[in-house]
């Protein structure tokens, strides 16, 4: 599952080249540690894998992608696919990663436009020089929003941790 330099999207050095820092906590904010937390990111040409440590910290490097529009038109801010395979959890736990710079493309975003500021908040790191920090959060008040397209089955729909899903509405 893992390969040599699987935590780099894109070369480190390379212009545009962005460090993500987070934590992958519970619900009670105790790290998901190795080998229980495995986080994929995805857009375009761009993919990586970390595992968390055993504090939970992972980091990988990206290149923000370009905006990109719906079958209707309507536009998405730049974003990231965000896979977090979390044992002892069955199913894949899907969410994704804004970008904090992008303030008025956040606020049009199809998907982002129908969560609650709160939910929105928790898929946008925080800058921090020259790193972007995003801690998430399985479970809890400070629950990150996980996306689960219409229509699959998700133990998340019984109230089981994760407990509050987001439907993804956004290709009808």
């Amino acid at each position: 599952m893992m390969f040599e330099g699987s935590e780099f999207a894109v070369d480190p050095t390379a212009p545009h080249a962005i460090r993500v820092e987070g934590r992958l906590l519970d619900g009670k904010g105790l790290p998901v540690a190795p080998p229980d937390g495995l986080i994929e990111v995805l857009q375009g040409d761009q993919f990586a894998r970390v595992v968390a440590d055993d504090e939970g910290k992972f980091s990988f490097t990206i290149r923000k992608p370009a905006p990109a529009s719906l079958p209707d038109g309507r536009m998405q801010a730049p974003f990231f696919h965000v896979v977090l395979h979390v044992f002892p959890l069955a199913e894949l736990q899907r969410t994704r990663m804004y970008f904090p710079d992008e303030e008025e493309a956040n606020a049009s975003d199809p998907l982002l436009s129908h969560i609650s500021a709160e939910d929105r908040r928790s898929l946008i790191p925080t800058k921090d020089g020259d790193v972007l920090r995003w801690d998430i959060y399985l479970s809890g008040d400070d629950q990150t929003t996980f996306i689960v397209p219409e229509g699959e089955p998700s133990i998340l729909d019984g109230g089981v941790t994760p407990s509050h899903p987001f439907k993804e509405r956004l290709l009808k």
